[in-house]
């Protein structure tokens, strides 16, 4: 089965930091780059590079734009380019997440898992406060197979972070697929209330709620020669924890 991680499309990080022309040779190259246009947004990004040696943003930005080329032409110069501008990136920024996200699904490509989870336990150890290695190496556990070690990995990310949308989503997928619905319906509600502005999460919720309640019936009152009293009046619903 093909990982998961080798359909995901890469997406690149749009420099936000100071410098006009290098966020300007960023954006166009991030243009460039969603037109399709590689050989003219790694031009932009090396221009942006000379204005600003050493950004990480910008070695990303070349990182994810030489590894969507190995993906697409199948050339290992370009892998190989892509791996060097990650590790530039991260000997600046370790908490990059997204280099961090792309050298693992980089290696997963290139058959070295191992060092995929390597990399990502590294991370782990080095940031022993961030829920993102674990929501990786979750996801690295998942599609090897390893359901028992993805959830573990995800209750280790809860653990850190309580509030961590990412995590409780996917939890929240993990406990969908093996039927526990109630559960996946209180994670994807919880993951919800946190950050209301996912319309998949919220489709989810939608859906698991109507097919939970699809199989409730009202039960047939027998016949009375009177109505049966009304119920009491209920207050209006307020706004329930998601």
């Amino acid at each position: 089965m093909p990982a998961r991680h080798q359909v995901l499309p890469l997406l690149v990080v749009l420099l936000a930091g100071c410098g006009g022309l290098a966020r300007n040779e960023n954006a166009q190259g991030v243009r460039l780059y969603q037109q399709g246009n590689y050989l003219g947004a790694v031009n932009h990004f090396q221009q942006s590079l000379a204005r600003q040696p050493g950004n990480p943003d910008t070695f990303y930005n070349l990182g994810a734009t030489y590894h969507q080329q190995s993906k697409l032409f199948g050339r290992p110069a370009d892998a190989q380019a892509a791996e060097q501008y990650y590790h530039l990136c991260l000997a600046r920024n370790p908490s990059h997440e997204a280099c961090q996200r792309g050298l693992a699904v980089l290696l997963v490509e290139q058959q070295r898992g191992d060092e995929a989870i390597g990399q990502l336990n590294a991370w782990a150890r080095s940031q022993p406060t961030n829920p993102a290695p674990h929501i990786e190496l979750a996801r690295l556990a998942q599609e090897h197979g390893d359901v028992r070690e993805a959830e573990n990995q995800l209750i280790d990310a809860i653990a850190i972070d309580p509030n961590s949308p990412r995590a409780l989503v996917a939890l929240g997928s993990l406990r969908e697929a093996s039927g526990d619905v109630p559960q996946a319906l209180a994670n994807y509600s919880r993951a919800l209330a946190i950050d209301p502005g996912q319309p998949a999460v919220a489709t989810k919720v939608a859906t698991l709620q109507a097919g939970s309640s699809g199989g409730v019936r009202t039960a047939a009152l027998p016949p009375a020669a009177m109505p049966p009293p009304a119920p009491p009046a209920q207050p209006p619903p307020g706004n329930a924890a998601r």
